[in-house]
């Protein structure tokens, strides 16, 4: 994965990126496009069934649905929504029934 540093700009075809196995979850799958001041940018793959453990955002989470659906804390969202979750926010039920990918924007794991 990039780090970029002041100043620096990048520019990405995420479709030559390799999907890499997280350990966040079972059935979860990224790409890894670049970090810098503190967020990464990645493209994430849920598996159809992938439900995703409680966790706490230390920084905004920003997500925006590609392709599939996706339920956020009993919100559906599927291609062409977006999320936005404030610092301190926690989600609860994160899952995919059909499967999903979607473009992350968070902190580092």
């Amino acid at each position: 994965m990039d780090t970029l540093t002041s100043g620096e700009l990048l520019c990405v075809r995420c479709d030559d990126l390799p999907w890499k196995r997280s350990t966040f979850a079972a059935g979860v799958f990224v790409k890894d496009v670049a970090v810098t001041d503190g967020l990464e940018m990645q493209i994430v793959r849920l598996e159809p069934g992938t439900r995703l453990p409680l966790h706490t955002h230390e920084r905004p989470e920003f997500i925006y649905v590609l392709e599939g659906d996706l339920t956020l804390g009993g919100q559906h969202a599927s291609q062409g929504w977006a999320s936005v979750a404030s610092a301190g926010s926690a989600h609860s039920d994160v899952h995919s029934e059909t499967g999903c990918i979607f473009v992350l924007v968070d902190r580092p794991l």
